[in-house]
């Protein structure tokens, strides 16, 4: 499922104007990077079983850092990827985090070089994803695992006029999620979903499983079954239910919290260092 015709010129989007659009900022606000900071916790707990010796990792979409300054202060040796020169440059001067500034397709690393890789609401940004994926698994080591999160295409948990967000060129569920890894050598090993529903994470191996699948790329129904979702989540149905009215005092309180916790702080690197200071020292 993907935009058609395309909403932006991707390069010149990207580079200068997503976080502008989408952020207000050309650099993180103290509130964005402790936002980011607690989604970076949330994310190494979907990892850390793959980490537990130092590791090398590829984090595509470095975003502000914060996630790759998170894995650096367990030790691992951290590398990104990140098109937007505002938020690279501040992870780079603001955490000494190495990153390359430009778009994962023009990134250049030896192959087989990296444990783990990670890409987190990166795939869907893309103007070819399944060329990303191949890319991916070059850079992979033979027994490394790439992690990829995607929104939920089937979600119901946002409102309607929000399912196909103008910066997503694609959208996946589940099953075609794992057919276009699949299609380009990478094997699902397990996945999970959002509690709300709404974000995919799925974990892939280079390694083909014992019990080979017949692999055909058709998935007969799947475009049925989404179209179906979709008609169903109407705006009088979603106003109709809780769903919105929690998620809007839900985003005040995280408001007033931040404002709250972000008030005296210097810097961002003060903001994580005392938010992933107690993380930090529960691990041996």
């Amino acid at each position: 499922m993907w935009s058609d015709p395309r909403p932006h010129d991707a390069r010149q989007f990207y580079e200068e104007e997503y976080r502008l659009s989408y952020k207000h900022s050309y650099n993180p606000k103290p509130k964005h990077v402790l936002r980011a900071g607690h989604v970076a916790l949330s994310r190494f707990e979907k990892v850390e079983q793959l980490l537990l010796n130092r590791k090398t990792v590829l984090d595509v979409g470095t975003g502000g850092g914060e996630f790759a300054y998170l894995l650096q202060s367990f030790g691992h040796r951290v590398s990104g990827v990140e098109p937007n020169k505002g938020y690279a440059d501040y992870s780079i001067r603001e955490y000494g985090l190495t990153v390359q500034v430009g778009f994962v397709q023009d990134a250049t690393f030896p192959l087989e070089s990296f444990d783990v890789v990670t890409i987190w609401h990166v795939l869907e940004h893309t103007e070819d994803p399944g060329f990303i994926l191949a890319l991916l698994r070059s850079w992979l080591k033979p027994d490394g695992t790439l992690v990829v999160e995607v929104p939920n295409v089937e979600a119901t948990c946002q409102a309607p006029h929000s399912t196909f967000h103008e910066a997503h060129l694609y959208n996946f569920n589940v099953v075609s999620l794992r057919r276009l890894a699949r299609k380009h050598g990478l094997y699902e090993a397990r996945h999970l979903i959002s509690q709300d529903g709404g974000n995919i994470t799925m974990f892939f191996a280079r390694t083909e499983p014992l019990i080979a699948d017949q692999f055909a790329a058709m998935i007969p129904g799947n475009c049925e079954w989404i179209s179906r979702i979709v008609r169903q989540h109407n705006t009088l149905q979603h106003h109709l239910s809780p769903v919105p009215y929690v998620r809007a005092w839900q985003r005040l309180r995280r408001s007033l919290k931040e404002k709250r916790e972000t008030m005296d702080a210097a810097n961002g690197k003060a903001i994580l260092d005392n938010l992933y200071a107690p993380h930090l020292q529960a691990v041996p």
